[in-house]
């Protein structure tokens, strides 16, 4: 017997069965969520889009909050506003182990079916800013819609003293959102303020689309007075550009200012609001949005209810058919409040 070898053939034998062992190793810490989140139960997370800078400080906020708040997250997704995508990374999600999903889906009546799927299969979904016309879900994260548009409408009219004409620049309205600030800011104009001319422009929440309406408005209707931009994260930056081109924008205060109400409450608007280029927007609380909805997806993990009533952190919890709604506050904000240090939007990056 060649005693060489076979101490040679077991060594390499242990070494192979040591590497093996290692690689075993590695692919438990990498797959088991205890090793890399404790013992918390897996959430999903997907983010809307990145073009818009009300989204990507969503963004900022949800990873800030993975981290300081111990969430067992999945690598998170971004949809980019596109349902199809959505649905792709809800069902990844699925297939590695999530016990409660967080998206915020911009086309809300097309996910009936993916929430139906979630349901059978018992994972709870956290819905953030919109709520989805079909499909159970266990929270909706989200400010009053409706008040937006109302906000908008009495601050635009009383500004305007009542007379003149408004571009209205609506999201999509397949979205919960633009048609709830949209029929709130009609039936506001309707019934307070009917001398006002209203100009519904759709624009699928997109900041080019919105830009070239309301560029053909102008050009049929330089008199126009007033403007309501339903998300300033995408719209702000054309509009002012636009104006600016046209020699339009002129301060507040002075001959000739067109009168800007905008919804999210970034801190772009704030500068604008400052400088007197706009002069409102409503708050949607970013910081809120993000607090709550890795709040509520630890919550349904871990088994979790809540029902209808006031909460502990200033909103109110709805009945919906199809769920509950957490109602968060967003306040009106113009240059008497515009530096307050609890706004969100004072407060990015910090």
């Amino acid at each position: 017997m060649n005693l060489a070898r076979t101490r040679s053939t077991a060594a390499a034998a242990t070494a192979v069965l040591a590497a093996l062992a290692l690689a075993a190793a590695c692919n438990r810490e990498s797959t088991d969520p205890a090793a890399s989140g404790g013992d918390k139960p897996t959430v999903g997370i997907d983010l809307p889009r990145s073009d818009s800078d009300f989204w990507n400080s969503y963004a900022q906020y949800i990873e800030k909050g993975v981290k300081s708040d111990g969430i067992n997250a999945l690598p998170i997704s971004n949809s980019q506003n596109d349902v199809t995508k959505l649905v792709a990374n809800v069902q990844v999600f699925e297939n590695t182990g999530a016990k409660a999903v967080v998206m915020a889906p911009q086309d809300t009546g097309a996910l009936a079916s993916t929430l139906d799927t979630l349901a059978s299969k018992k994972i709870p979904v956290i819905s953030v800013d919109t709520r989805p016309d079909k499909g159970d879900v266990y929270m909706v994260v989200r400010a009053d819609n409706r008040a937006y548009g109302t906000k908008a409408c009495e601050y635009l009219g009383e500004q305007r003293g009542g007379k003149g004409k408004v571009a209205e620049l609506q999201g999509a309205l397949d979205s919960i959102n633009g048609r709830d600030r949209s029929e709130a800011f009609a039936e506001c104009m309707k019934e307070k303020f009917p001398k006002i001319k209203v100009f519904e422009l759709p624009t699928d929440w997109k900041g080019d689309v919105a830009s070239a309406k309301l560029q053909s408005l102008l050009a049929q209707h330089p008199d126009l007075n007033g403007i309501y931009m339903q998300a300033g994260g995408v719209f702000l930056q054309p509009t002012l550009a636009l104006l600016e081109q046209k020699g339009l924008l002129q301060p507040a205060g002075q001959k000739g200012h067109i009168t800007i109400v905008s919804n999210d409450g970034i801190p772009q608007e704030f500068e604008a609001i400052r400088k007197g280029r706009i002069d409102a927007t409503v708050s949607q609380p970013a910081d809120l949005y993000a607090k709550y909805a890795l709040y509520y997806a630890q919550a349904a993990a871990e088994g979790k209810t809540f029902r209808a009533g006031k909460t502990d952190h200033d909103s109110t919890i709805i009945k919906l058919p199809n769920g509950l709604e957490d109602q968060l506050p967003a306040p009106l904000v113009t240059k008497d409040n515009v530096d307050e240090k609890t706004l969100w939007g004072n407060n990015v990056g910090g």
